[in-house]
């Protein structure tokens, strides 16, 4: 009998967008042409995923994540055909969560109506704020009143599992202005609510033009006073920038942060995938797709595949990079799940948390691994213990 695996989710990336955001570090690309290259993506994306399926034989996915870019350029025919053809490849859980990122001012009824058709049960809308002056500052293309329709387009559609993306932290933005943008997002009953702070990220248009940024003082207001506001609305912060509804949070992130596998296509994707050999041993690779999206389009038939780069993760490496996920939850995870998703001994783990326990950045140990209060507010200086052999 094989030993058991992680559990597997598929990430598939769409790398095309209307305009690309001055904030964004994410492998996006404004298209050459009026008309997406549908069937040729199509076709690229399913033996991209034949290259895989070797690492994925005999295992179930358990999540669908569609991200971008802008996924929702993409027909519903699209997707209806996309995943068809991965049910016929790899067993599909029966509850899985297929979510599909959508940005307000690229959907209308219909195109969710067909999404929720082809078989996609949760939509991830990128909405960021609902103010004239933050929306034009962050080079979003649609306005407050069309991310309102667009939630309220997916509900009249069948979607009982929508989160809404919010960024906090803008430019110029004050504390109130900050909760207003929750307020509207409450006022539109999503299930779950991604709330993180803008940061500048290298390769970015931010980054070499640097706008200005609330001061820190203000940055903690804006996290103290919108975190009360939404858990007095019932949401339950269960990682550091994803806030849910009871039951509600997002399965295939966990997977993420439990260190589970996951399959990556599309130009760009990453995935991280584990084996275990005839001895026992474990092997953990991460690997890399082809970036730019004309390139990855060419390798359509290339022997090389569509794999731009793999790396082994070294056993010396598994600590932090276990944690690294794993405390981004603030409930934290069994203990147990280190050697259940590592293959390694507990000793391995435990040898590298002991500073950080006595600096009060952890919660008791072994039933499991968390972050205390403190930890999850200082969660770089964490992760920089744990990092030290």
């Amino acid at each position: 009998m094989a030993e058991p695996l992680p559990p597997l989710s598929l990430y598939i990336h769409t790398p095309w967008c209307v305009r690309k955001c001055p904030y964004c570090d994410f492998n996006s690309h404004e298209p050459q042409a009026k008309e997406l290259p549908e069937a040729a993506y199509l076709k690229a994306l399913l033996q991209d995923l034949d290259g895989d399926l070797e690492l994925a034989a005999g295992r179930t996915l358990q999540t669908i994540f569609i991200g971008g870019g802008t996924p929702s350029l993409l027909s519903p025919g699209f997707y209806q055909q996309l995943l068809e053809a991965i049910g016929m490849r790899l067993p599909l859980a029966d509850d899985i969560e297929i979510t599909l990122e959508a940005n307000p001012g690229t959907t209308e009824q219909e195109r969710f109506i067909g999404y929720r058709e082809a078989g996609i049960n949760r939509l991830s809308l990128g909405i960021q704020s609902f103010q004239p002056a933050q929306l034009e500052a962050l080079g979003r293309i649609h306005s407050g009143n069309e991310a309102i329709n667009a939630v309220e387009q997916a509900r009249a559609a069948g979607f009982m599992n929508i989160n809404v993306d919010l960024m906090h932290g803008l430019p110029q933005q004050s504390a109130a202005q900050a909760i207003d943008d929750i307020d509207h997002a409450l006022a539109l009953a999503p299930e779950h609510l991604s709330w993180y702070q803008l940061t500048l990220e290298p390769n970015t248009a931010f980054y070499v033009h640097p706008p200005v940024l609330p001061q820190e003082e203000t940055l903690w207001d804006i996290q103290d006073q919108g975190h009360q506001r939404l858990e007095q609305a019932g949401f339950e912060r269960y990682e550091v920038s994803a806030y849910a509804k009871p039951l509600c949070q997002s399965q295939h992130n966990i997977n993420y942060w439990q260190f589970g596998d996951y399959l990556g296509i599309g130009a760009g994707a990453h995935a991280k995938l584990s084996r275990i050999d005839l001895e026992g041993a474990w092997h953990i690779e991460r690997r890399w797709k082809t970036r730019q999206p004309d390139a990855y389009l060419r390798r359509v038939n290339d022997p090389r595949g569509f794999i731009a780069g793999k790396q082994a993760i070294a056993e010396s490496e598994l600590p932090l990079e276990f944690a690294m996920n794993a405390l981004r939850l603030t409930q934290g995870v069994p203990f147990s799940l280190w050697s259940a998703h590592t293959g390694q001994p507990d000793d391995a783990l435990l040898a590298r948390l002991h500073n950080a326990q006595e600096k009060g950045l952890l919660m008791e140990m072994p039933k499991r691994l968390q972050a205390s209060p403190q930890g999850l507010l200082f969660l770089n200086e964490l992760l920089a213990l744990v990092s030290e052999e």
